[in-house]
């Protein structure tokens, strides 16, 4: 049980992943700019990316246990963890040498199909209900178009067009998530049954 007032509020916990999601926005930007054979001459860094998107899927289980009010957005949480989760186990077995195809990078195209569509399912009011309806509108599209930088990365590995359009996708969504206010106005709209509006 948690106790009243130590749970957060839902836009810390988008802060949180914000956060994570800059660093992989950062590491891929970082791999793009020096090339993959640079990147990949100190063995370690071949993992981090990979790593930390593993780790952000373990750490969206416990949002869908302890930080959900509804059985739509347990299934979204629940839905995002395992893609991430299999998009980052399926980096890991490339970037150790244990899977050799490239084709296996399409499980990070399948993380953001499955990510953009867990934001427009789980949304249930319409884009100017709120700020946070109307971000996570924004976020599920962004997600859905987005897919196809990972596609065109697993199609044709040295794409420059490819690495940077996907490592940028990775901070619009931070930024978006960054944005996050659990009920605030969003162009001036703010539904009366939205709550209590605060900044």
């Amino acid at each position: 049980m948690i106790v009243a007032g130590i749970e957060p509020r839902a836009e810390m916990v988008h802060w949180w992943f914000a956060t994570g999601i800059l660093v992989l926005a950062l590491l891929a930007f970082a791999e793009t700019i020096v090339g993959p054979e640079v990147w990949g001459a100190r063995p370690w860094r071949r993992y981090l990316w990979p790593g930390m998107l593993f780790l952000l899927g373990i750490l969206m289980w416990p949002v869908m246990a302890l930080y959900t009010n509804s059985m739509i957005h347990m299934v979204a949480h629940g839905s995002w963890a395992q893609a991430l989760m299999v998009a980052g186990g399926a980096e890991l077995g490339v970037a150790r040498g244990k899977l050799h195809s490239q084709y296996w990078r399409l499980t990070s195209a399948g993380a953001l199909l499955v990510s953009g569509a867990a934001f427009l399912v789980h949304e249930q009011n319409g884009w100017l209900f709120g700020r946070a309806a109307f971000l996570h509108h924004a976020l599920g599209w962004t997600l859905l178009v987005a897919s196809v930088f990972p596609f065109a990365q697993a199609i044709r590995p040295r794409s420059i067009v490819a690495a940077s359009g996907f490592a940028t996708t990775l901070v619009v969504i931070a930024v978006l998530l960054y944005c996050d206010r659990d009920s605030a106005a969003i162009f001036g709209h703010f539904s009366q049954f939205a709550g209590v509006m605060h900044r």
